[in-house]
């Protein structure tokens, strides 16, 4: 696994051999983040990373020049991942909340340009999550949720669904404010 483009470009990640996270594909995370240096100034921008896992997708943004990201992960060997992985990089620009998403969606507030979320593929309430998003406020103006989610599961029909990409069997699903 590796860092795609920015200042950490081809930086690789090497996790705990015994996580059970499923890493976004560098094919898919490649072309995901070609859709948005077309559509979306990543410059300073704030970004809230829910099931953040390895923090792979944070530190894409963070390479890419966001001034804010906050990581989100339930797991313990993930987010001491996290951990070791900022302060290696000493980026200071990175936050991390160790917690349930759906918890931390119920009680968070704040705005953000980007709300990235990639949950596990079986994990029941994934339709759930452009809704909670949109309750508690976290998308600014312009605002863009991200979710990632597999060929198998429609989110079309949800409210602010705009469009789906498709890389392989991993689909990123956008919605706007």
């Amino acid at each position: 696994m590796r860092i795609v483009g920015g200042k950490y470009r081809n930086r690789r990640l090497h996790p705990p051999h015994e996580m059970e996270a499923r890493p976004t594909t560098d094919f898919a995370k490649e072309g995901l983040f070609n859709v948005l240096q077309h559509s979306v100034p990543l410059e300073g921008i704030r970004v809230l990373d829910l099931f953040a896992g390895t923090g792979n997708i944070s530190l894409e943004f963070l390479s890419r020049g966001a001034a804010e990201v906050i990581s989100v992960e339930q797991d313990r060997d993930l987010f001491a991942f996290m951990q070791r992985t900022a302060r290696e990089l000493n980026e200071n620009g990175w936050r991390m909340v160790k917690g349930d998403v759906f918890t931390f969606l119920g009680s968070h507030r704040g705005q953000y340009d980007v709300v990235f979320a990639d949950p596990p593929f079986q994990l029941d309430g994934i339709d759930r999550i452009p809704g909670l998003v949109r309750d508690a406020g976290l998308l600014g103006t312009d605002g863009v949720l991200i979710l990632e989610h597999h060929e198998k599961t429609d989110v079309s029909a949800l409210p602010g669904y705009q469009r789906t990409r498709r890389y392989g069997t991993i689909h990123f699903s956008f919605f706007g404010a």
